[in-house]
């Protein structure tokens, strides 16, 4: 038998009409990573469909406080239309349940990925489970009110929701890691097709 811990966190909401959901909400909108990721692999999800345990699990991140109330001061301006945090599954996951849960696609490249040295493979980049890190749409007006609102903590704009309802990610040296659509989004969510995407030798 396998018991497992969680962590959950209780909070007031002054006017949930405020609250913000995952789910995608307009082609056109920029996409932002908020927080660093690093190459933190061990006891991940990734790993684990892998058969692996590794030794690399995510290390706390004490700055991590700066970030979430930068990011909490931005909801409160209302220029968040969707935010994921990058936990179980990590920036790969966090994507696909956005997607999923608007129906839209989204288009991402990860050169721009705020990382440490250590991450230097594409499967790093996409299933790291390091904490603090947000993945956040924005509408593309705000983007410049948002980024200001960032500027004191890794950021970075990785892409778009885009018209095309793709799932597409571009991988550290710029070539196509994931290329699907909704639809094989939904089928392998249903456990009806594996799907390739960026292993550990790109």
């Amino acid at each position: 038998m396998c018991i497992r811990d969680s962590i959950s966190s209780l909070g007031l909401v002054p006017d949930v009409r405020a609250v913000v959901t995952v789910d995608l909400k307009r082609e056109g909108d920029l996409l932002y990573i908020v927080g660093e990721t690093r190459a933190e692999l061990g006891a991940s999800l990734y790993y684990r469909l892998h058969g692996a345990l590794g030794n690399d699990v995510p290390a706390p991140v004490p700055e991590a406080i700066e970030t979430m109330r930068a990011l909490h001061r931005a909801i409160g301006r209302g220029l968040v239309h969707a935010c994921h945090d990058l936990s179980e599954g990590g920036l790969a996951v966090a994507a696909a349940e956005m997607a999923l849960a608007g129906r839209l696609g989204l288009d991402l490249a990860l050169a721009s990925l705020p990382r440490s040295p250590r991450v230097e493979r594409n499967d790093q980049a996409l299933f790291a489970e390091s904490s603090g890190r947000f993945l956040v749409e924005v509408a593309s007006g705000d983007g410049a009110a948002f980024e200001k609102m960032m500027a004191s903590v890794p950021y970075a704009r990785l892409g778009r929701v885009n018209r095309e309802g793709l799932f597409r990610m571009h991988g550290l040296q710029g070539e196509i890691v994931v290329h699907c659509t909704i639809g094989d989004l939904c089928r392998a969510w249903h456990g009806e097709q594996t799907m390739n995407v960026g292993g550990r030798d790109q």
